[in-house]
């Protein structure tokens, strides 16, 4: 009986000093890619609990949920989960979203990979194609369709600098080292389109004539029409 009451008191006693053991400063890990559009400074300052650091507070009175809310309230973070050590040692790993195009309108911004804002980052710069025209942030699914297009094609992702919105919905490209437009129209039979982009672009480069045109017409997905300079 005085063992089990003893153990019992032990068990007590380390419960209360566990809890009440301070929480050291953060352990703030990015998972995935090593470009930072989010500091480790940006992820300390968000773990704050009401209007205080989590450093030195009790580990009885952290929120773990509070402070994951936090973290996934910041635009540029996709997803952050929190966790804490027996020792009190709070690890927080962040998924940061991934830019895929550039939006350069009167606003300037990303589209991520899931079609959503994600705004600039003053730590670092992606290198993705800039999209311009008749862009809305609430309506960025059409101009994602086509980002989409080019970051998962080699060729496309080679050549294609700048991605333009006309106001019928429409789309235009532009590629890096020509200054012809490539009309590529609405985005119905977009893979039949861009295969046929690939075509002319291996002739004409054949005939080494691609700096001979002005506009490339893909609308037609049987034909593509070009206009000579």
């Amino acid at each position: 009986m005085l063992l089990l009451v003893l153990v019992g008191f032990l068990y007590a006693f380390s419960s209360v000093r566990n809890s009440t053991r301070k929480v050291e400063a953060p352990n703030i890990k990015f998972v995935g890619d090593d470009n930072l559009f989010v500091t480790h400074e940006t992820v300390s300052k968000l773990l704050i609990q009401n209007q205080e650091s989590v450093t030195n507070k009790p580990k009885d009175i952290i929120d773990l949920n509070e402070l994951e809310t936090a973290l996934n309230s910041n635009p540029m973070i996709k997803q952050a989960q929190v966790f804490m050590s027996v020792d009190g040692l709070i690890t927080a790993e962040i998924e940061q979203k991934k830019p895929i195009a550039r939006v350069s309108t009167n606003a300037s911004y990303y589209i991520d990979e899931t079609g959503s804002f994600m705004p600039l980052s003053t730590n670092y710069s992606a290198r993705v194609p800039l999209v311009t025209g008749y862009i809305e942030k609430n309506d960025l699914a059409n101009v994602h369709v086509v980002a989409k297009k080019v970051q998962a094609d080699e060729f496309l992702m080679k050549h294609v600098v700048l991605i333009h919105q006309n106001q019928d919905k429409t789309i235009d490209l532009k590629f890096r080292s020509h200054d012809f437009n490539i009309h590529l129209g609405t985005l119905e039979l977009l893979d039949k389109k861009i295969d046929n982009l690939k075509a002319f672009y291996k002739k004409a480069m054949k005939d080494k004539a691609l700096d001979s045109y002005k506009l490339v017409n893909l609308k037609f997905d049987k034909q593509v029409i070009c206009t000579k300079k």
